[in-house]
């Protein structure tokens, strides 16, 4: 008996149909000025972290001490001045990307593998396996996120990788949340209950299948979790448990400051106007998205 094979004119459908959909995405995400600017931001930050090494030399413009030029106001030379070792503020802010949005996406991701993996567990399975897991997420999610990543950097050490395992593990419980509550609205679908009659395992039908369907809501709220990891990892390296010094990260930037508020004030200006402009624009973007990638909410 001969295998039933799929028409050519269906699949060409089937991919015309996806096309349309992605194309009435993008298009309401034009249609959104807010995040347009958000994402115009966003790729900016990203381009000019990828070339920071090219653009600067770290030893001599960043990291360099020439106690000359220190405590410079904003001038045409150094038009954000330079701090108390005399090194160029603009370059700092701009090098510290880097590791400001770094940390923000490596952290992010942690926490979307992590919760997405226990969130598709509970929604698919439901019974003693949901019970269990979303009654530890409820013990995580009653611990302050702040208090949780100083505890977990106290207890490994201050370094970069602990400050992104840290911001990572708190974000876990908001992954598992939406990824349980979006698997819960697909799993009894008709085309699941066909893949399950094919003899397809689980586990398969889980990663290449429900997942997939359910990227709407855990995209939406990747973007905003990186503005939240931006905040937490600034809050941690400002405590002295982030990114050790002297790399320019934001959040330590403000803590060297802010002795000199009084004096020097755009010591903390310019580093907290570079955390709210970056957290801003993710913010936008991720409220774009939300609306381009929700049916119900486009107009």
């Amino acid at each position: 008996m001969k295998k039933a094979e799929t028409s050519p004119v269906l699949l060409t459908s089937k991919k015309y149909v996806k096309q349309s959909q992605i194309r009435i995405i993008l298009h309401n995400l034009r249609k959104n000025t807010g995040a347009m600017i958000g994402l115009g931001i966003i790729l900016s930050l990203i381009i000019v972290s990828c070339l920071s090494d090219i653009i600067f030399d770290y030893d001599t413009e960043i990291a360099g001490i020439n106690i000359a030029d220190k405590l410079i106001r904003p001038c045409r030379e150094h038009i954000f001045g330079t701090d108390d070792l005399g090194r160029d503020i603009f370059k700092r802010v701009l090098y510290g990307a880097k590791y400001s949005l770094g940390v923000g996406f490596a952290a992010t991701m942690i926490g979307m593998f992590i919760g997405v993996i226990f969130g598709s567990i509970a929604g698919y399975y439901c019974g003693l396996a949901e019970d269990i897991i979303m009654r530890c997420n409820d013990v995580l999610s009653a611990v302050p996120s702040i208090l949780m990543g100083i505890v977990i950097v106290s207890a490994l050490g201050a370094s970069t990788f602990n400050l992104m395992l840290a911001i990572g593990i708190t974000s876990v419980p908001q992954f598992v949340r939406i990824t349980r509550a979006a698997v819960l609205s697909v799993r009894n679908q008709e085309y699941v209950e066909a893949l399950k009659a094919t003899g397809m395992s689980e586990a398969r039908i889980i990663a290449f299948h429900i997942i997939p369907n359910c990227m709407s809501p855990i995209i939406v709220q990747i973007t905003l979790r990186i503005a939240s990891a931006i905040i937490a990892a600034s809050s941690l390296s400002f405590l002295g448990l982030g990114v050790p010094v002297p790399a320019p990260e934001w959040g330590s930037m403000l803590n060297l400051g802010r002795q000199y508020v009084r004096t020097a004030s755009y010591l903390t200006i310019f580093p907290g106007l570079a955390i709210l402009i970056t957290v801003l624009a993710f913010n936008l973007l991720g409220d774009g998205l939300r609306d381009a990638l929700d049916p119900k909410l486009r107009k």
